[in-house]
């Protein structure tokens, strides 16, 4: 059972950086060389909303990036506006720019052909592995908590 958690853990890991290299691949193929991958994912998952940058983060996993970073990059480039907070004016929201959401609108379109290509291989149970990754999304979450410390023994003085 250990190794297969273990295995599970590397391959989150892994298949995330294959997601990000297909979606380069993408990004590749429009023509867009003013944003990575990264960025990409940030843009995507921001959407048609406004939102704060906080928000964002808790919204997708960018590994090894800098989402401060990435945010002033798609600023400069036009992607995304930053609206001054109504409620507390030393923050602001993020929402797209016109350019963000046309580069939205052609990423959820590879997406969508993504997803039929997963159906044309045989690709399955997507539901059920949604509901496998939530409790592992829980069952990390805990982890942190009182409630399942991890601990390590202290080797005990004689």
């Amino acid at each position: 059972m250990k190794g297969y958690y273990l295995e599970t853990v590397s391959l989150i890991e892994r298949l995330h950086r294959l997601f990000l290299e297909v979606i380069k691949c993408e990004l590749d193929n429009l023509k867009v060389d003013d944003i990575n991958n990264v960025q990409a994912l940030v843009l995507y998952n921001l959407g048609g909303e406004q939102i704060s940058i906080g928000e964002l983060t808790t919204r997708g996993c960018y590994l090894g990036s800098n989402v401060s970073y990435n945010l002033k990059k798609m600023v400069q480039y036009g992607y995304i506006e930053q609206v001054t907070s109504k409620h507390d004016k030393r923050s602001y929201m993020i929402k797209l720019s016109s350019k963000g959401m046309a580069l939205c609108k052609k990423i959820d379109t590879a997406l969508d052909k993504h997803v039929a290509m997963l159906e044309s291989d045989g690709i399955t149970g997507m539901d059920k592995l949604v509901l496998q990754l939530r409790k592992f999304e829980v069952f990390w979450g805990n982890a942190s908590t009182q409630r399942m410390r991890f601990s390590i023994p202290r080797k005990i003085a004689k």
